[in-house]
């Protein structure tokens, strides 16, 4: 077996099942804050077309996918981050994913030069795909400290030019996972500089880019700022995006690459072998999906109207702030979060996932400890209900 599986850590629900071993929680009902798996309704529509569509499954599918797929995606990218007409050729900037997870896991796979000086940038606290991604790449992982003093962005102003010479992937994620932090255009701007001058590729996950809380100010993409200095090649620059959170699909497992035509030349010869086809059912359902934003504006209605619920509920009790978009809080907690988390189980059984599951020691600092990650994907009845079991835990145990 390939060696460098054992560098692998549990997976953070793996970690979280062994917190709960030998609990048995009160009686009532378990309410999961723990899991970014959107429980609201998928979009009829796209059920009916993967459901008519069944009767291609008969057919081998193509890598590259569907014309049909590729440009509803690249009209998508240039409606939504105010990109020129024509800017993505979908013929070449744009390639189907079987989810983010499977695209960045496989892109790191693809792009990493094997050598000892490999190193891949990262946030901290972050997907731990990027982790094991740049493991199995026999890379090394650099975690960058996402704290509040900094808005929970990296630091990048404090990155060193040997670490920046090393790079040769920086993976952005933005709306954060966990914590909401959305990076700005600018920032975003002086990263494509920064890769410019160090022969670097940027790959930006941007999975949670639809659920945001302003719908005049949504969250900034990578290629948008590419846009911005007249960058329309999108040199250097790769997206990831996902209909998982966008639409409440994530069984459907579709996403989807585009950006630098160059690297996704060769990432899709990495795909022919790599036997990752989309299934022509699910291109199609896809497809539709992208070419509909009103599901999607419903869906950013539900989340605004859960977050001030849970807000005002838990008001003077938890240190909760509204993230910049994302569906999750970043809870900064009164306790170590593994106690906090294991105890609000134990006495109110709703789930929460440690901070320091999602986050490794960088700098002497681990950015998660003391926080929790709560997702708000359960049903607005549900998420009201956690609220005030956490605000009667709080009262029973720290106020």
């Amino acid at each position: 077996m390939n060696t460098l599986l054992s560098l692998l850590q549990p997976y953070p629900f793996e970690r979280l099942k062994q917190l709960h071993s030998g609990i048995e929680p009160v009686n009532m009902a378990p309410i999961s804050l723990s899991i970014g798996e959107p429980k609201h309704l998928p979009p009829e529509f796209v059920i009916n077309t993967l459901s008519n569509s069944l009767d291609k499954i008969s057919v081998y599918p193509k890598t590259q996918g569907t014309r049909e797929l590729r440009h509803s995606i690249s009209h998508w990218l240039e409606q939504r981050f105010h990109l020129p007409s024509d800017s993505i050729n979908p013929e070449q900037q744009v390639l189907p994913l079987n989810g983010t997870r499977e695209g960045l896991f496989s892109f790191i796979q693809a792009s990493v030069s094997h050598n000892e000086n490999a190193h891949i940038l990262m946030p901290n606290p972050f997907y731990q795909i990027y982790e094991g991604a740049a493991l199995l790449a026999g890379a090394t992982p650099v975690f960058l400290n996402c704290l509040a003093e900094n808005n929970y962005q990296p630091d990048y102003q404090a990155i060193d030019e040997q670490t920046w010479r090393k790079c040769q992937v920086l993976i952005l994620c933005s709306p954060g996972n966990p914590t909401g932090a959305v990076t700005g255009k600018e920032t975003l701007i002086q990263l494509i500089k920064l890769a410019d001058q160090y022969d670097f590729v940027i790959a930006s996950d941007e999975c949670y880019s639809e659920i945001y809380f302003d719908e005049t100010n949504p969250p900034a993409g990578l290629l948008e700022a590419c846009a911005a200095i007249g960058r329309y090649d999108y040199h250097r620059c790769v997206v990831f995006h996902s209909l998982s959170k966008r639409s409440n699909l994530p069984g459907l497992r579709s996403g989807f690459i585009a950006g630098d035509k160059a690297i996704l030349k060769e990432f899709l010869r990495y795909r022919t072998y790599h036997g990752c086809a989309m299934p022509e059912p699910t291109q199609m359902a896809s497809a539709v999906a992208w070419q509909d934003e009103q599901h999607v504006i419903e869906n950013r209605k539900i989340y605004t109207r859960k977050f001030q619920r849970v807000l005002e509920t838990l008001d003077g009790y938890l240190d909760l702030k509204m993230p910049e978009a994302a569906f999750y809080f970043w809870a900064s907690l009164p306790d170590n979060d593994e106690v906090f988390c294991r105890n609000l189980f134990a006495q109110q059984h709703v789930i929460a996932l440690p901070g320091q599951f999602l986050s490794r020691n960088s700098n002497g600092v681990n950015p998660g400890t003391n926080h929790a990650r709560m997702a708000l994907v359960a049903t607005e009845e549900e998420c009201i209900e956690a609220a005030m079991r956490i605000k009667t835990f709080m009262q029973e145990n720290y106020l």
